[in-house]
């Protein structure tokens, strides 16, 4: 490894760091009732990237409670520019609260109210340090009937079931709080229904314990009635779209009563809504309102989503709730709970080796359970993921392993059999697909001269890949164990046989290696092919799909490999799951596949592996293939992580290593080594800088001048990775260096000109890099790896579309390209964790070039920081899947 200048490079300039005062984000912004919108455009973009990355202060909040940290600690500022300090903008009215507690509070809890209160939040605590059944937590009386509500509270993004619509299918069991209607759950006692009782007779008669009141002004209905509230708030108008798709038909009305509900606008802040609802309800708004609270725990928990969450405990939560001023946070986890805005679960607390402890079914010994709080959709996806992938497990049909004595001669049908549409033939075929221990799997039954097209299989067996009741359609092909051990014995390496064997034996399975292993799931996919099975291999990205799509070519240019690939077998995910890429789907509406192999698989969130698992039909085999050592998605959840912690399926390690220094390099890093490798052709080269300024001037001079004199690679080939958007050196700053030196121009087309190269983010946790080409009235057109884009006006104006010289490291997962600088200026260092490293160094194919201003803390962060812990269910319901009798024949 180098330290030294690239030949020709020159000390920095004259020229002054461009973009070195960070510019002021909406999170700076005075609130609803100032001149600025919230940047709801950086939801999209930042919402999966930079606050994972400690971006965004307030889902640090509850990231930091989660993971065991003071509730007091904050994010980076790397997102709004300054720390948190934890005070909320929105304090009671000078002394209209403090004399009127009715009117911060709709129903004031009585003497004997307040004791059970407390007494519940004690339960709460018994549950969690163990000390109390957790059954009894959830066998309280059901809360009494409330007054009349405000507004009814909408779940933010929820599907319209709401709680009830969780999934049915058979699988981990998991204790769910439902509404009050529904169970008994825990309670949260209500003051007085009414009359001036208590406390708030001592009022002044104009405000009293009532609801607060609407606005003066009488909304209009639709987008004119947000409209209407909005601008009588204070808020910016531009926000009346989006909060009516957000709250529905009825938003003027559902925001006039609850004015917190504009905290479920993305990009909306607690203190900017607060802004709006002392705007709107002048001295009857207070910290201590019941909607106020209801609204933040939603809040706090789409934050920590944001962070990767997909629940909190408890305690963590009444932590961040207190931070954020709300001044009883037990009373405002119980009336969430009990009006059904958060779900309740218990999780067994792992033992010492790292597994959870086995249930024993024995009531004198309480198996000891952390609480945690949910919201709906990420609790339904989680167990949606954990049932679909039992089920992939127990409803395939195993292939019988071939026996190694002399089987008798008297077996008629051992040469009857084959696989069903026509593929690979093998001798005892049929002997080789006798039934497995633990499955109802019979022989196709086929008898000589029987036409396979016209024998539909058994009602009791499965199927693999033709929908039930189509008699007419051919049965889906099914390899006998001596075909698949052939192609295995073909395989281009260990690595790939051992991939290939696992398949043919296992529904599911996991398999881990870095990017020199992506070759043997190609070997897998070229195989199965080459049996008749009809496999594919979906990607995260455009870019990675291209790769699976050259290792096919490679497989299918050598005259030694089995089967003939195609490179259209290389999808990506989104695509297969649109149509518009793969097999397309059944008559059933399930993806018409037998074998799919899911490259990139950290990157799958939650919801996106609930509607893939689902969408796969009994018996079809799952191959989640991915780098261990890469950030986790941009969405909730660390799907392969617990996969493979949880060992619910067969697991295949590559031992194919990534050569050349990078690959060294990297490896290194891997297991907590960061160590100098010899780089005879400068293909890793360390560029020290001392502040932000010099890093932004040697990044630029790097890409522009260095990179594409010593190694051929143009500019539009090189990428700058860094670990924030904001800072002196975070992306705004890089990418408008970048663009004054590599394509200057005004910024005519919604800020970008033809020739800028952006990173368009169509939903949370994609990102599509590309180039401008122009604009007109439908949108931004782009380029985007040869397929043209149209971004609409609408979109662009929102933020979904950035310049794309410079990405976040979440942002690049899953890409690579020819060259890459990586830059570590040293007031960034508090985003450095090892997954990151590993992530941002592996880029590079080429080259590497680090911009260091990190110093120790680079080495710190490799060797002490693994990854940033998420709060997750998905392993603790795998193993209790394992517990209660479901554990797969074949797993490891």
């Amino acid at each position: 490894m180098s330290t030294d200048r690239l030949a020709g490079e020159t000390p920095p300039g004259q020229e002054a760091a461009p973009a070195t005062a960070e510019a002021r984000t909406p999170d700076d912004a005075t609130g609803p009732g100032g001149a600025e919108a919230p940047e709801s455009a950086e939801a999209p973009g930042e919402g999966a990237t930079g606050r994972e990355e400690g971006a965004e202060a307030a889902g640090a909040e509850a990231a930091a409670a989660a993971s065991g940290e003071e509730a007091a600690a904050v994010g980076s500022g790397e997102e709004t520019g300054t720390p948190s300090t934890g005070a909320e903008s929105v304090t009671p009215a000078s002394g209209a609260d403090a004399a009127n507690p009715g009117a911060a509070k709709a129903n004031p809890p009585s003497g004997s109210a307040k004791a059970t209160a407390d007494a519940l939040a004690a339960a709460v605590r018994a549950v969690e340090s163990g000390e109390r059944s957790a059954a009894s937590f959830f066998n309280e009386a059901p809360r009494p009937a409330k007054p009349a509500a405000p507004a009814a509270q909408p779940a933010k993004g929820a599907p319209q079931g709401g709680p009830q619509a969780g999934p049915t299918g058979p699988g981990p069991e998991v204790t769910r709080q439902r509404t009050v209607q529904e169970t008994g759950g825990p309670t949260r006692p209500d003051g007085p229904a009414g009359g001036a009782t208590g406390p708030a007779a001592a009022a002044p008669a104009a405000t009293g314990p009532a609801p607060a009141p609407r606005p003066a002004v009488r909304a209009l209905p639709g987008v004119e009635g947000v409209r209407q509230v909005l601008a009588a708030g204070g808020a910016p108008e531009t926000l009346a779209e989006q909060t009516a798709e957000v709250l529905g038909e009825r938003a003027a009305e559902a925001l006039s009563e609850d004015p917190w509900l504009l905290l479920g606008v993305p990009g909306v802040r607690p203190e900017q809504a607060d802004g709006f609802a002392r705007a709107l309800l002048g001295s009857a708004c207070g910290p201590g309102d019941e909607r106020r609270a209801l609204a933040m725990v939603g809040w706090l928990l789409e934050q920590a989503a944001l962070a990767g969450h997909s629940a909190l405990e408890a305690a963590a939560l009444r932590a961040a709730l207190a931070q954020r001023s709300v001044p009883d946070p037990d009373d405002a986890l119980q009336a969430a709970i009990a009006d059904g805005a958060v779900l309740v679960f218990q999780d067994a607390i792992d033992e010492p080796g790292g597994r959870a402890r086995p249930a024993t079914g024995d009531d004198e010994e309480e198996q000891p359970v952390r609480v945690l709080l949910g919201l709906d959709r990420f609790a339904m996806a989680e167990e949606s993921v954990a049932d679909g992938l039992a089920r992939l497990l127990n409803t395939f049909e195993a292939v019988a392993e071939p026996t190694q004595d002399t089987a008798p001669a008297e077996d008629g049908e051992a040469t009857a059999d084959g696989p069903g549409s026509g593929g690979t033939a093998a001798v005892g075929a049929a002997a080789d697909e006798s039934t497995t221990a633990g499955n109802s799997q019979d022989t196709d039954g086929d008898t000589p001269g029987e036409s396979p097209a016209t024998t539909a299989p058994t009602a009791d067996t499965p199927a693999t890949g033709t929908p039930a009741g189509h008699d007419t359609a051919p049965p889906p092909a099914r390899p006998s164990a001596t075909a698949w051990e052939a192609v295995a014995a073909a395989a281009p390496s260990p690595s790939a046989a051992e991939l290939i064997r696992a398949a043919a034996h296992s529904g599911l399975v996991a398999h881990t290696g870095a990017e020199a292993a992506r070759a043997e799931p190609a070997a897998l996919i070229a195989a199965a092919r080459s049996l008749g099975l009809r496999a594919f291999g979906a990607t995260h990205t455009e870019n990675g799909r291209r790769r699976l799509a050259a290792h096919l070519t490679d497989i299918a240019a050598d005259a030694t490999a089995a089967g003939s690939p195609d490179p259209a077998a290389a999808v990506t995910v989104s695509g297969l799951l649109s149509g518009r890429e793969g097999p397309g789907r059944d008559a059933d509406g399930a993806l018409a596949l037998d074998l799919l192999v899911v490259l990139d698989a950290p990157q799958l969130d939650l919801e996106t592996a609930a509607l893939l698992v689902e969408s796969l039909t009994d018996g079809t085999r799952l191959v989640l293939s991915g780098d261990p050592g890469v950030l986790w998605s941009a969405g909730p959840g660390r799907l392969f992580a617990d996969l493979l912690a949880a060992r619910f399926c067969p697991q295949v390690a590559s031992r194919t290593p990534d050569f050349g220094p990078i690959g060294e390099l990297v490896s290194g890093i891997g297991i907590g080594e960061l160590s100098q490798v010899e780089a005879p052709g400068k293909e890793v080269v360390i560029v020290p800088v001392r502040d932000a300024g010099e890093a932004v001037h040697r990044t630029v001079q790097l890409v522009a001048d260095s990179v594409p004199r010593a190694f051929g690679v143009p500019a539009d080939h090189t990428q700058v990775i860094t670990v924030g958007h904001g800072g002196a050196a975070g992306t705004r700053a890089l990418n408008a260096a970048l663009k004054d030196r590599l394509n200057p121009g005004p910024g005519r087309f919604g800020g970008f000109d033809p020739g800028d190269r952006v990173a368009y983010t169509p939903a949370p946790g994609r990102t599509v890099p590309g180039t401008v080409t122009g604009a007109d009235a439908a949108g931004l057109h782009l380029d985007c790896d040869g397929s043209a884009l149209v971004v609409p006006r609408e979109q662009v104006g929102t933020g979904a579309v950035r310049h794309g010289w410079a990405l976040t490291a979440h942002q690049a997962a899953g890409t690579r390209w020819p060259a890459a600088v990586v830059v570590l200026p040293g007031d960034a260092t508090g985003g450095l964790t090892r997954a990151w490293v590993y992530t941002a160094f592996s880029r590079g194919e080429r080259h590497l070039s680090v911009v260091q201003g990190a110093d120790q803390a680079l080495a710190r962060a490799v060797a002490e920081v693994p990854v940033k812990e998420r709060t997750t269910r998905l392993r603790s319901l795998l193993q209790q899947s394992v517990q209660s009798g479901q554990e797969p024949t074949a797993a490891d």
